[in-house]
């Protein structure tokens, strides 16, 4: 999830905490950028940090440095070079992007420097594909952009509708991510899990709304470097609810959330807050506390390749370590909390129960996990079932060959197989859509009044 760690987003995690700079640009963002990497691929983490702004200094340490960049390794193999740097302009500010090329997975570390050269924001996420190809003309829907919420602090977003409505209000489906700083189609390698659920549940007669995460769209927001996964996720997705249901065209009493992994766990929280829901379908969902699935995946992708090094077995010490401190009462230093995010965040989540939650909730419920899964395991698939088998307002289905996108392969599920393009399957997709189709609206309140 960066929290992919409940996916591989989470394990490669935001490093962006300070707020970006509105001077003139400085003129050689490259080379300073350059020396970034430089500093931290030979281990001089101290000489890294000193490059920092002081707030970013503050907020993000060479200790920090040290534990997120000794991490990656792990999870995306032996770095193996670097490509060519490319240089934007934002809100002043020059940013860098600079591919880092691993055996397992191809990154980007976008670096924001100020006109005083100044390194003012650091984030490595997975390297984005080429943009997604427009909607041919006869693709049976249009897409179009949206806006979660106002003013500067709006997220970006698409809607997708289905053409053909002949009048009819559609029902919708609010996508919600799994964890780290995601774009609005869910992007991992060359796969985009939501653009193809868009796609694919509009060709079904279902409209959605995707949008770009807060901690991707608008990381200058997390600045204080302290908050919790409902800044990060769940205001956002009640206010996506919202707009989704002030879109003409679409039925606002037939409004479904779709959370995937992360997503899927605080769906029914993101209920509790929204305006009523017709439904919630949570797709590769965790159940169980997400510092046990994190410690859990550390453990299984250091011991896939039949062995666990030294490194490896060193680096899972400290994460337990560092699990154990969350958990406690004390304070925990900056740079000593898991995967560097705040420990505010984890022990926010440690509170949440998603089974229970779930069960509480008096909407319908869908939940659907593939048997190839290697992040969200069978472990999680049981608890669900053994906690909402029974009970008639829940349906639950199990893919025996999908992975954690939802997506089909063969033989045991791999990180590894992110990288290779696929689609979300098709009868997951319909699944879904049948499911949709047939809830029918809550009843209105008797007011004696006529309607």
């Amino acid at each position: 999830m960066t929290l992919q760690t409940i996916r591989i987003l989470f394990l490669l995690s935001m490093l962006v905490i300070a707020p970006w700079s509105a001077a003139a640009p400085k003129i050689e963002p490259v080379s300073i950028a350059t020396g970034l990497l430089d500093d931290l691929d030979r281990g001089a983490y101290e000489a890294a940090a000193a490059r920092f702004s002081p707030e970013m200094r503050a907020a993000i340490g060479a200790d920090k440095l040290r534990a997120v960049w000794q991490s990656l390794p792990a999870q995306a193999g032996a770095r193996i070079g670097r490509g060519d740097a490319r240089v934007s302009q934002r809100d002043g500010t020059d940013v860098v992007v600079i591919p880092v090329r691993h055996e397992k997975a191809a990154l980007d570390a976008q670096i924001a420097v100020d006109a005083q050269g100044r390194i003012v924001g650091f984030f490595i996420a997975p390297a984005a594909p080429p943009p997604p190809t427009p909607p041919a003309a006869d693709a049976g829907f249009t897409e179009r952009d949206a806006r979660i919420g106002t003013g500067e602090h709006a997220l970006p977003g698409t809607i997708t509708l289905p053409d053909a409505a002949n009048g009819t209000l559609l029902p919708a489906v609010v996508l919600v991510h799994g964890s780290g700083p995601q774009d609005r189609n869910e992007t991992i390698g060359p796969n985009r899990p939501f653009l193809d659920l868009a796609r694919g549940l509009a060709k079904h007669g279902v409209a959605t709304l995707r949008y770009n995460k807060r901690t991707h769209a608008r990381p200058q927001d997390f600045a204080s470097g302290d908050f919790d996964m409902d800044d990060e996720t769940t205001r956002n997705a009640v206010a996506a609810v919202a707009a989704l249901k002030a879109t003409p065209g679409i039925d606002p009493q037939r409004v479904f959330v779709l959370g995937h992994s992360l997503g899927g766990m605080l769906a029914p929280r993101i209920a509790s807050g929204a305006s009523p829901l017709a439904g919630l379908i949570l797709l590769a969902a965790p159940a169980r506390p997400v510092l046990d699935i994190l410690l859990e995946q550390h453990n299984r992708l250091a011991a896939m390749d039949g062995a666990v090094s030294a490194d490896e077995k060193a680096r899972i010490e400290v994460l337990a370590r560092q699990i154990a401190s969350v958990r406690s009462d004390a304070a925990v230093p900056a740079g000593e909390s898991p995967m560097g995010l705040p420990p505010r965040y984890w022990r926010a989540l440690e509170r949440v129960d998603p089974v229970a939650e779930a069960k509480a909730t008096t909407l319908p419920l869908l939940l659907l996990h593939g048997g190839r899964d290697i992040q969200v395991t069978d472990a999680d698939w049981q608890k669900w079932k053994q906690a909402l088998a029974d009970t008639p307002r829940a349906t639950l289905r199990h893919y025996p060959a999908l992975n954690h996108l939802g997506m089909a392969g063969e033989g045991p599920g791999s990180i590894a197989e992110y990288q290779t393009a696929g689609r979300v399957d098709a009868q997951l997709i319909s699944d879904i859509a049948g499911w949709v189709t047939v809830q029918r609206p809550p009843a209105l309140p008797d007011t004696g009044e006529a309607r």
